[in-house]
């Protein structure tokens, strides 16, 4: 009688289903917990527990303002915190196995270390790549490149699945495209140095929306938790919010954010805090002289903090050149490095370069100077 009370030491299959239903799923959205970015467990203020992903579509897109679905009791997106014991569980009840095959591996988090995961293309596949993004609901990478068809997806298993948007002069084609980024509902937006515009794609390849006639040069572009489109304006020196009804393909409003910006490049929003970085490349002077600068803002658009190439060299072993920004699931900034090349680790956004010890210096490879929004989830 004793023997069958222990039961070998394994969980009874009911109460993993039980769990599964009563403690894994968010009561929301009604999807599994897990350790990728949107799906992530967290503590509201009142102790209730929700999906990130929920969080953000809870909060004010400015504000970040919200209140519980369950108990309506007001907090704020920023001043959530992981749920650690729902993902110990997630750990204990084997939470891999029961994952999407789309849906990357995920790693253990540690902060500040970084580690490749996956490495896309080779001689011939991409052609000079300057951007990628990472898709929210399909796990796939999509990455822009100089070939002739300008947009590739990539699986999981690191095989090209799709490509679109032909090289050429039509409105519906790429000519020279700068950054990409994948809407929460898989659209995918692109923006052309070829005729200053954005363009919006279905996740099939199909043209949506041509946004042109308002940017002197558009270049990063990021989505936000909100599913708004955030754009740099190289020659602008600004910084835009978009909003557009993709099923429609209407854009809605434009509101600029910043202005005497110094030529912004590359953009990143923090899904958990709602900060946002952007790369600046202001005018250096003297030959050869190469200057880039990181400035990050909280969610209500007020400067945090900043730092340049010298300033990031006093704390790395050797000259930075930053190429890309983005942050990582604990709301830490990482930038990429050209000099390097390297991946580095540069301290929590809502404190940036408060701590910028760096934790892991990692040599650079094939994707890792364009490593813009794929960091955070895996």
């Amino acid at each position: 009688m004793g023997e069958e009370a222990s039961g070998g030491g394994e969980t009874p299959p009911e109460l993993v289903r039980e769990a599964e239903i009563s403690l894994l799923e968010c009561k929301v959205c009604f999807e599994r917990f897990g350790h990728s970015q949107q799906r992530r467990p967290r503590n509201l203020a009142c102790g209730h527990v929700v999906c990130l992903a929920c969080v953000a579509a809870l909060a004010h897109p400015r504000t970040l303002a919200l209140e519980c679905p369950f108990c309506r009791r007001a907090c704020r997106a920023c001043d959530t915190s992981d749920c650690l014991p729902v993902l110990h569980l997630l750990e204990l009840l084997g939470s891999t196995l029961h994952r999407s095959p789309a849906a990357p591996c995920a790693a253990p988090c540690i902060p500040g270390a970084l580690s490749c995961h996956h490495a896309f293309g080779g001689w011939g596949t991409l052609v000079n790549p300057t951007g990628l993004a990472l898709c929210p609901k399909t796990g796939r990478v999509v990455v822009v490149h100089d070939g002739k068809r300008r947009v590739k997806i990539f699986d999981s298993g690191e095989g090209c699945v799709h490509q679109f948007g032909e090289k050429g002069d039509a409105a519906q084609d790429i000519r020279y495209p700068l950054d990409v980024t994948v809407t929460n509902d898989c659209h995918v937006v692109v923006t052309d140095a070829g005729d200053r515009s954005i363009k919006v794609f279905d996740f099939f390849g199909q043209i949506k929306l041509v946004i042109g006639g308002q940017f002197s040069l558009p270049w990063g572009v990021e989505t936000t938790p909100q599913n708004g489109v955030l754009v740099t304006d190289a020659e602008g020196g600004s910084l835009h919010l978009l909003e557009v009804d993709f099923l429609e393909g209407a854009l809605q409003r434009t509101e600029r954010l910043q202005a005497h910006l110094s030529s912004p490049r590359g953009v990143a929003v923090s899904w958990l805090t709602g900060a946002v970085a952007v790369l600046e490349h202001p005018l250096a002077l003297g030959p050869g002289a190469c200057s880039t600068r990181v400035k990050v803002f909280s969610s209500s658009m007020q400067l945090i903090g900043q730092v340049d190439t010298f300033g990031l060299s006093l704390f790395f072993p050797s000259r930075v050149t930053a190429s890309a920004v983005t942050f990582d699931h604990q709301g830490n900034v990482v930038v990429t490095d050209t000099s390097g090349p390297a991946i580095l680790p540069a301290g929590p956004g809502d404190q940036f370069l408060l701590r910028t010890e760096p934790k892991m210096w990692t040599k650079g490879g094939e994707l890792f100077d364009y490593v813009k929004a794929a960091i955070a989830p895996w």
